[in-house]
């Protein structure tokens, strides 16, 4: 785990990652702020890619909770088969869309807890909604932004609750909103795992990754 940046070298970075993409865009393909919430449950342990192959049909039929009811969890599982626990998965997409149109109106609701509440939608799916589509600066901490932090020392953490407070508290507030997004491509494209592109990463030089490729 790399030490905690300091404001100017964070400030530095995200300066960068800004020019290079001054909007950066979330990758799961949606219709509506329920299709949202769906895909993102869905995209637990399965590829953007994956997830959006798999809704492409299926958001065109059930893109509210009443339609994915009347389509049920058997007409929702052959349409995400492909996707990884999709049983369980398709459980909780019809649970959650029962607990929304009967407590909610059929309307997705905006705070965390109330989110939080509802089957399959942990903290990040939360904080990917609460961010997509409200524009809250809610940072959403995957497998990539865990990985990115602690190489980088942008916002170093034994846990993603660690990570996740050190985005918001190091990170300058008008980085916030799309904070996020950039960690999670840079580690998507850039950073990756095993592989880390080094060589043409635009912030090589204020990275404090000790492994870095030539």
């Amino acid at each position: 785990m790399a030490k905690q940046l300091d404001y100017h070298t964070i400030r530095e970075i995200f300066t960068r990652f800004q020019e290079a993409d001054p909007e950066p865009k979330g990758e799961l393909e949606h219709v509506n702020v329920y299709t949202l919430v769906v895909a993102v449950a869905l995209s637990a342990q399965a590829t953007d890619a994956g997830v959006n192959k798999a809704t492409r049909d299926l958001f065109k039929i059930a893109d509210t909770p009443q339609k994915m009811l009347d389509l049920g969890e058997e007409g929702l599982i052959e349409h995400i088969k492909t996707i990884g626990l999709f049983r369980q998965k398709a459980k909780n997409v019809i649970k959650l869309s029962r607990i929304l149109v009967d407590e909610y109106g059929g309307e997705v609701p905006n705070s965390r807890a109330a989110l939080q509440s509802l089957p399959g939608v942990g903290r990040k799916t939360a904080n990917v909604v609460l961010n997509m589509w409200w524009r809250q600066p809610a940072q959403a901490v995957d497998t990539h932004i865990f990985r990115v932090g602690n190489r980088t020392g942008i916002c170093p953490g034994k846990d993603v609750d660690t990570v996740e407070r050190a985005i918001e508290d190091n990170i300058p507030a008008d980085f916030q909103l799309h904070a996020h997004h950039w960690l999670i491509l840079h580690g998507r494209y850039h950073c990756k795992a095993r592989k880390p592109q080094c060589p043409t990463c635009i912030i090589r030089d204020l990275c404090q990754f000790e492994d870095k490729t030539l």
